[in-house]
C-alpha cells in the first residue's frame, strides 16, 4: 500500500505545481481588466493586446488548473446520489466515470488537439487582430497542456479509487 501512496503522490504532483503556479495569473487578469476599464472609460483608449492578454490568461488557468481542480474534488459533479454513498460506492462511481467519460474525452482530445496544436506551432500562429499578441500558437499549446495535468490526476484519482475499492477506506 505504501507504493501506492507514493505513486498516487508522485502524480499528484504535477498538476498541483502547474495548478498553483499557474493560479498566480487570475492576479495579473485582475490587474489587466482595471488598467482595460481605466484607459477605456478615463482616457477613451483601447489596447487589443491588453483585452487578448486577459483572454490568454483566462483560458491559461483554465486548461493547466484542470487536473488540480479534480485532485482538489472542486470539479463538476452532481451530488443527489453520490454524497449519499458509502466510500466503496463513491470510489466505484470515480472508476466508473473515469474509464467511462474522463479517458475517452481525453483520448479523444489529444488525438484531435495534437494536429491542430502542431500545424499552429508549424506556422507560428498569431492573433487575426492587427495590433494583437502574436503567440496564438503557445495558447493553443495549452490544450495539450490540460490533457496532459487532466490524465496525470486523472491516473491518480483511478488508484485512489481503487485503494479505496480494496481497503474500504476514503
Amino acid at each position: 500500500m505504501r507504493a501506492l501512496n507514493l505513486l498516487i503522490a508522485a502524480l499528484e504532483a504535477v498538476p498541483a505545481a502547474v495548478g498553483r503556479v499557474v493560479s498566480w495569473l487570475v492576479l495579473a487578469m485582475v490587474a489587466l481588466t482595471f488598467v482595460n476599464v481605466v484607459l477605456r472609460y478615463l482616457y477613451g483608449l483601447s489596447f487589443v493586446t491588453l483585452y487578448e492578454a486577459v483572454l490568454y490568461g483566462f483560458a491559461i488557468v483554465l486548461t493547466a488548473t484542470a487536473g488540480w481542480t479534480l485532485q482538489r474534488d472542486e470539479h463538476v459533479r452532481v451530488d443527489i446520489i453520490y454524497a449519499a454513498l458509502p466510500p466503496r460506492g463513491r470510489a466505484a462511481v470515480n472508476l466508473a466515470g473515469a474509464a467511462l467519460f474522463l479517458f475517452p474525452f481525453l483520448w479523444f482530445l489529444w488525438s484531435a488537439g495534437l494536429p491542430y496544436v502542431a500545424r499552429s506551432w508549424a506556422i507560428r500562429e498569431g492573433s487575426t487582430e492587427l495590433s494583437g499578441i502574436p503567440y496564438l500558437y503557445v495558447l493553443k499549446g495549452f490544450i495539450l497542456v490540460f490533457v496532459v495535468v487532466l490524465a496525470l490526476q486523472g491516473a491518480a484519482f483511478v488508484l485512489r479509487a481503487l485503494r479505496t475499492l480494496i481497503t474500504g477506506r476514503a
